[in-house]
């Protein structure tokens, strides 16, 4: 009997899925995959790579609920008489205890609940697709992935932070994330570029989160993401690195709740909070010359990233090769374009039909940096590592 395996790969407002076959792995291909895409919103989309978009009909009270049942509904209608031999869940939070994929069980469950408040907008998320599953299907092999672990050997000093050190003693300390996209990049930079992947890289992962990671010899070295998902850059409705007295102002002044600040910082700042309009660069490019509002918005947006691409070369003691991927980082010429030209002063040279173009390479024969588009792939990544604890 055909075996496969199922990732599930869960946000607040969609889940993407996928199918691989264990045994054929090696095409980074899956059998089948799809998304489910504005859960929380009046028509949820179905879409897969065998059929077109569909409208969902969700109701209110459980729309994620009913949303994995339909996800679960297509994956057995898709199997056939082929054997699901596990379920495998990128988890964004692995906490100091867990750096590599493991087997859920119930004390894994209840020590991946603790991890979210570190990162509320997609732990309690996987965690519903963890559980829903359980009841359904107790025995099913279900592995759990952590966007954490490409992080876990940080150098010492890049994991502290400056906090009393009985805050380090408790196991307050910088995580990273977006580790299964940067360990699928130092994959697939190694094949594609050889031993230029293997110096000084900067890999920009921009989406709706974003973060930036320098590796060195395919490691992380240095990652803007810290203790949170909050942390670091910009992004489509998180604040990115924040000075914490504004913190204190908003709660000492302004008399917010934990509860209502922790919202607002992930759900009403970054592009959105600034525009008023959108956390998506697409919606804001357009209007900009007529909103200010937008405007400020994006250039916010490109002076961060700027800015902490210069403060990781500086960390790398300089920079050979600067990656674009995920959503906007694969597909938005102009915020590539814009990024690309507030580091001229590194000698990083543009190709702008290159960029028009989305290929491979972007930068010009005389940059002094190779500047180049990844497709990511975080489901193959997560079906990859989790395939040694896969049952015989």
């Amino acid at each position: 009997m055909s075996k496969r395996i199922l990732v599930l790969n869960c946000g607040s407002s969609s889940i993407k899925f996928a199918l691989f076959a264990p045994n054929s792995l090696s095409s980074r291909s899956p059998a089948w995959s799809g998304k489910v895409d504005g859960i929380t919103s009046a028509t949820p989309i179905f879409s897969s790579s065998e059929s077109s978009p569909e409208n969902l009909p969700i109701g209110t009270d459980t729309p994620y609920h009913e949303a994995l049942q339909h996800i679960r509904q297509r994956t057995l209608k898709q199997l056939g008489s082929k054997q699901l031999v596990a379920v495998v869940h990128r988890v964004v939070h692995g906490g100091s205890k867990y750096s590599a994929p493991v087997r859920v069980d119930h004390q894994v469950l209840s020590d991946l609940r603790s991890y979210i408040p570190l990162a509320p907008l997609h732990q309690p998320f996987a965690l519903e697709a963890i559980e829903s599953l359980l009841q359904w299907q107790p025995e099913l092999v279900q592995i759990a992935c952590f966007d954490t672990a490409f992080h876990r050997d940080l150098p010492r000093v890049e994991k502290m932070l400056p906090l009393p050190y009985s805050a380090w003693e408790r196991g307050l300390q910088r995580y990273g994330f977006h580790g299964l996209s940067y360990e699928y990049m130092s994959i697939v930079l190694a094949e594609r570029y050889g031993d230029l992947a293997r110096k000084k890289i900067i890999v920009a992962h921009l989406g709706s989160g974003a973060s930036l990671c320098a590796m060195q010899g395919l490691h992380s070295v240095a990652t803007t993401m810290g203790f949170s998902a909050l942390d670091g850059l910009m992004m489509g409705t998180r604040c990115g690195a924040l000075d914490p007295g504004v913190l204190l102002y908003l709660m000492e002044t302004e008399q917010l709740t934990p509860q209502q600040l922790g919202h607002m910082l992930y759900h009403d700042c970054g592009l959105l909070g600034i525009s008023g309009v959108s956390s998506d660069p697409r919606q804001l490019l357009p209007i900009e010359k007529n909103n200010p509002r937008a405007h400020d918005a994006l250039a916010l947006y490109v002076r961060r990233i700027v800015r902490e691409i210069g403060a990781l070369t500086a960390v790398l003691g300089g920079l050979d090769m600067l990656v674009f991927t995920a959503g906007i980082g694969e597909n938005n010429v102009e915020i590539r374009s814009r990024v690309c030209n507030g580091l001229q002063f590194l000698g990083l040279a543009l190709d702008a039909q290159k960029n028009v173009a989305n290929a491979s390479l972007i930068s010009s024969p005389d940059s002094s940096i190779a500047v180049t588009v990844e497709a990511t792939n975080e489901e193959w990544m997560a079906a990859s590592l989790a395939t040694k604890l896969l049952p015989n």
